[in-house]
């Protein structure tokens, strides 16, 4: 397996960013003692998502490079949101895309007493206050960019009196959403975040570890920075949309009675990729209503349907440390991750036969010895370009299968397949020519009659002619059924709500196809997740829980090579 610190480019060698710089520099410096110490803390709301292996991949890598150390947090603040699915589901993420949390799973909710310990020392320094106002008034009051705030009327409680409504907070004795804490800082600030941002809020919800203990939660910005101190976090990493969170990261962590350097954040872009979209909401909301199968349905861009797809995870980390990390948002196209996909695919997948539209061929002309069909066992390679992968025997008779797209009655210009008087060539096995084709009421085609030539098994042309075309079969008595699912992007557009429409308008209901498949025997005993290549058509995994269901990971065309060209 390539580990993380091999993955920052394709030759192995550290690649340099803005934050590696910055962690080189805070080495040569003295700072932190020259300790290395990042966190990756997903919320547990929902399952991860590719931008989510993007963080991952910059952690975990960073701390194995640096010879550090990265913890898997989860903040687990917001009872309402979570469930235990969640955190198990990103615990099995994590493990897939191949890294290990440093010092075992952590949590938030660890840190509660300690938190509220804190947030006591902020009411008696003056540095927070208990407001009776709604969510709604506390919004309004803050203004917004270029307009005044408005200080709360109970900012200016004394210390004792917040002190003791905090602790009524704490204890039950106040209803839900009757008083929040805010940090005092700066009604006036240019900076939203710092205009008395609420703390801590009252929510009657089990949680999913400490129960009914607490029912006062602490808000991402003041457990966040907190939790990276308690656990000597050194190199706080997020996206750039914590950016504006910064400064109060900041004021949090000086307004505490903590010693030793503290941890400092550094943001960096987010991965944005076409025709995607990664907002926990939304994909939450295509799970309800029922658009998808599920977080790990394959069209879905969370790590569990990337796998259940098929996509390696060795690929994933490949991409992320080819893109990798720049300070200014940008969009990725999705056929450069594909293309990492394909890549590895192609080296290591084995190579089988299925049909997923199949019409019935009959050789007219097959030899019936004894009034049954012959049947000729054909020797095919797993892989054209590894032989170390070996060969299987595959089982060739009278009556085949052949995908309905190749043959044609009517074919249109430059089209080689089989067509009435054409010959071609059955892939390891005979050239075949079409004689005649049968059809039902309405003109569609149900079995092509066709003449073989035996002297051609295995490709070979003795007279040496040549035909236009090989195509995939299989034999008709041999075949084993299975169900296979092609896919579309599940947003048509490549940058959905770019237009100011909403995403979900975007939304492909036809993205999933699904095939009745006859395929050759082999694949009866292919396990659950393995990938193979069927020929012709693709990438194909076998779902995790029923390995006769197949799943196209990615097509055969190179898709991102041709943007390439196409740009020059």
């Amino acid at each position: 397996m390539t580990t993380a610190a091999e993955a920052n480019n394709q030759d192995g060698a550290p690649s340099s960013d803005f934050i590696r710089d910055q962690i080189v520099a805070d080495n040569e410096n003295g700072r932190f003692d020259g300790r290395v110490q990042t966190r990756f803390p997903p919320e547990p709301n929902g399952y991860l998502h590719i931008g989510h292996a993007k963080s991952i991949c910059l952690n975990f890598g960073l701390a194995e490079e640096f010879g550090g150390t990265c913890n898997l947090r989860f903040d687990d603040t917001n009872p309402e949101t979570e469930d235990i699915e969640y955190v198990e589901g990103i615990i099995a993420d994590l493990e897939w895309l191949g890294f290990e949390s440093s010092d075992g799973i952590k949590y938030a909710s660890d840190y509660f007493d300690q938190l509220y310990e804190w947030a006591e020392h902020l009411i008696n320094n003056g540095l927070a206050y208990v407001d009776d106002q709604d969510a709604a008034t506390i919004s309004e009051q803050r203004g917004g960019f270029g307009q005044p705030g408005t200080e709360s009327p109970f900012r200016n409680r004394s210390a004792e009196e917040n002190l003791g409504l905090f602790r009524q907070m704490r204890d039950g004795a106040i209803a839900d959403g009757e008083k929040v804490l805010r940090a005092k800082i700066d009604m006036q600030h240019e900076n939203m975040q710092l205009r008395d941002p609420v703390l801590y809020r009252i929510r009657r919800v089990p949680h999913v570890r400490t129960g009914d203990t607490w029912i006062l939660y602490p808000t991402y910005d003041w457990a966040h920075g907190q939790s990276d101190a308690i656990e000597g976090v050194t190199h706080s990493i997020c996206t750039l949309e914590f950016a504006d969170h910064n400064p109060l990261y900041e004021w949090c962590l000086s307004n505490l009675p903590l010693t030793g350097d503290k941890p400092y954040q550094t943001e960096f872009a987010r991965l944005n990729l076409t025709h995607t979209v990664t907002s926990k909401r939304l994909l939450r909301k295509l799970v309800e209503d029922g658009t998808v199968d599920g977080w790990d349905d394959a069209r879905m861009p969370t790590i569990a349907g990337l796998r259940r797809r098929g996509f390696p995870a060795s690929a994933i980390r490949a991409f992320m440390a080819k893109i990798g990390v720049a300070k200014n948002n940008s969009t990725v196209e999705i056929e450069l991750l594909e293309s990492f996909v394909r890549d590895e695919l192609n080296a290591r997948a084995i190579r089988r036969m299925a049909v997923l539209d199949p019409i019935l061929v009959t050789i007219t002309n097959w030899p019936s010895p004894g009034g049954s069909d012959e049947v000729v066992m054909v020797t095919v390679a797993n892989h054209p370009n590894d032989e170390s992968m070996g060969t299987r025997e595959i089982p060739f008779s009278g009556k085949l299968f052949i995908e309905r797209d190749d043959f044609k009655l009517d074919p249109p210009p430059k089209y080689y397949r089989l067509t009435p008087g054409r010959e071609v060539r059955l892939r390891s096995g005979f050239f075949i020519t079409a004689v005649e084709a049968k059809t039902d009421s309405d003109g569609n085609v149900t079995e092509v009659l066709c003449t073989y030539d035996p002297e051609t098994q295995g490709g070979q042309s003795p007279d040496g002619r040549k035909v236009k075309s090989t195509i995939h079969w299989v034999s008709a008595a041999h075949a084993v059924d299975g169900t296979v699912h092609t896919y579309d992007r599940l947003f048509a557009d490549s940058h959905p709500g770019s237009d100011g429409t909403e995403q979900l308008d975007s939304l492909n209901r036809e993205s999933r196809q699904t095939f009745s498949a006859k395929m050759e025997p082999s694949l009866a005993e292919t396990n659950p997740s393995d990938v193979v290549q069927f020929e012709r058509l693709g990438y194909f995994a076998a779902d995790p829980q029923d390995s006769s269901v197949f799943h196209r990971t990615v097509g055969l065309r190179d898709e991102w090579a041709n943007i390439q060209k196409r740009k020059k």
